[in-house]
């Protein structure tokens, strides 16, 4: 999915700002589906307005500019679900950790040892969020990508935690020859 489309299934949600989208992405686990800086969402936002699929509301604010609250119109609500029923992409998972790992026979065990480390609190600190933000109340959509990530999240612990220790004797073994 592209900045665009997400931000159009955002707003599908209720209106926001440029600001609360990006911490949408941040905070509720959208960075999972596409990385989005303030750098893309308020471009993909402005030509989401140009083409009528998004339509923006300045609201004052005390001692601070006016701030621009997006809604989604008809027909950009029309667009997000005509997008969502084409054929998807393939997912694709990028890691600069695993990338690493490739490599790993070219590192001293102990940076190993690190990258591991450094990975696994990571993954824990990313579970710990989305069990803070679970809830009884979202949507039904809301509470499967929240049980998918912890699912995707409790094997790669899984993985690295029982598997660890191959990878160091490995590396133990060939530094020792």
């Amino acid at each position: 999915m592209d900045v665009r489309t997400i931000c159009l299934g955002i707003l599908t949600r209720g209106d926001a700002t440029g600001y609360e989208i990006k911490k949408l992405f941040e905070d509720d686990g959208y960075q999972h589906f596409v990385e989005a800086s303030f750098g893309s969402i308020y471009p993909a936002l402005q030509r989401l307005t140009e083409e009528g699929y998004v339509s923006v509301r300045s609201e004052a604010q005390e001692k601070r500019p006016d701030r621009k609250v997006y809604s989604i119109t008809p027909q950009g609500r029309s667009q997000f679900i005509a997008s969502l029923l084409k054929p998807l992409p393939e997912d694709r998972h990028r890691s600069p950790f695993v990338f690493a790992m490739l490599f790993a026979d070219l590192l001293p065990q102990s940076r190993v040892s690190g990258m591991v480390d450094a990975y696994i609190s990571q993954v824990e600190q990313k579970l710990a969020h989305l069990n803070q933000h679970d809830s009884a109340s979202k949507p039904e959509g809301d509470k499967f990508v929240s049980g998918f990530g912890r699912a995707v999240y409790v094997a790669i612990l899984d993985y690295l935690r029982s598997h660890r220790a191959e990878i160091e004797t490995r590396l133990a073994a060939e530094a020792a020859e």
